[in-house]
């Protein structure tokens, strides 16, 4: 795996672990911005032909 994928993979748990987190504490707003961010990582990995990891559910 090369450091794109794995800098786009830990950026994407990151977001994920946050968008849970924001979820539970009932934040929408940062909900919001945590799923575009997912968005937008996703979009970059796809564009660079990619592949990621689902989401971990913790």
């Amino acid at each position: 795996m090369g450091e794109l994928s794995r800098m786009i993979q830990q950026r994407l748990d990151d977001a994920y672990a946050s968008l849970r987190s924001a979820h539970a504490d009932g934040d929408t707003y940062l909900a919001d911005i945590r799923q575009e961010e997912i968005e937008d990582l996703r979009r970059i990995a796809a564009n660079n032909d990619i592949g990621v990891e689902p989401p971990r559910c913790d």
